[in-house]
């Protein structure tokens, strides 16, 4: 029986590429010059941490995070921003949570998607992945598709498509 995987897996090597190349430009950019903002990033708890002293350095900081994710390869949609919150001083920081795997909400709404299509197929939820199966693999293209034009608000791969 064909078979897919509907994962979500971020490249953490990469996540901490485009962090760098972050850096770099605050580093080079003139509006950032004498600046005290920072970038970090916690591989273990897939967070980055951005402080600035104002709400639009803060923008052009999440702008650029997101062109070097989609340099690097790495869905921008990855990224879950916090709420900007005052800290120490005049400075503002904003934690941005990296969404590795797919959470059960999430696992449960792609199964209601797939259930709603009417289909001949089961989605089962397997451990941050949802693994979909089938008799016909044009009934598995056609939910691959259906997930790729809804916009879910991760970024989803489909691996392991055996026939």
């Amino acid at each position: 029986m064909p078979t897919f995987d509907i994962v979500n897996k971020i490249d953490m090597q990469e996540v901490d590429n485009a962090v760098n190349m972050t850096k770099k430009m605050i580093a080079t950019r003139y509006d950032f010059r004498k600046s005290r903002s920072q970038l970090t990033f916690d591989k273990r708890d897939k967070k980055i941490q951005v402080v600035t002293e104002d709400s639009m350095k803060m923008k052009a900081i999440d702008a650029e995070l997101s062109t070097s994710f989609s340099k690097r390869r790495v869905d921008p949609k990855a990224m879950d921003p916090g709420e900007i919150q005052p800290a120490a001083g005049d400075m503002l920081k904003r934690d941005i949570r990296i969404i590795d795997g797919i959470e059960a909400d999430s696992a449960r709404q792609i199964v209601k998607l797939i259930k709603g299509m009417k289909l001949k197929v089961q989605a089962k939820i397997m451990e941050g992945q949802v693994r979909v199966s089938g008799k016909k693999i044009d009934d598995l293209q056609a939910v691959i598709g259906m997930l790729k034009a809804k916009d879910l608000g991760l970024p989803l791969q489909f691996i392991n498509l055996k026939s």
